[in-house]
Parts: structure tokens; sequence; C-alpha cells
């Protein structure tokens, strides 16, 4: 299953900034466009894995996971 997200993007002065609707804190900006895409990616990628980590960690060693979709 590939999960699709939304990235807010603009371009101020010399600079290309966006943002993840659905994460807070997945936020970057660029010199290029191009750059904007791949670097918001790898940190989206970096943000969902650290919070699934966290997640784990949070609820020790007897837990259960379910999938939800919406």
């Amino acid at each position: 299953m590939k999960n699709e997200y939304t990235a807010v993007v603009k371009q101020e002065d010399d600079w290309w900034l966006g943002w993840i609707e659905e994460v807070p804190g997945v936020n970057c900006q660029e010199k290029t466009y191009e750059d904007l895409k791949e670097t918001l990616e790898v940190t989206l990628r970096e943000a969902l894995e650290f919070n699934r980590q966290d997640a784990l960690t949070a609820a020790g060693s007897s837990y259960k996971e379910e999938k939800i979709a919406i």
C-alpha cells in the first residue's frame, strides 16, 4: 500500500518552502523546486519512521498493531 501526503509549496524570494499538511513538523526549504520535493520526501520518511519507533517504544512489550484506513 502506498500512502499519499500533501505538500504545500511556495517560492519566497530565492527559496522554495514546503510543508507536509498531514504531518506536523515536516517542513523544508531549498533553492530549487526539485530539491525541495526530494528533501520533503526524505524528511517525511524519517519523521514517519521516528514516530513509528517512538510509538512502539511507548507501547512496551505487549501490544498489537492494527491498520486503520480513512
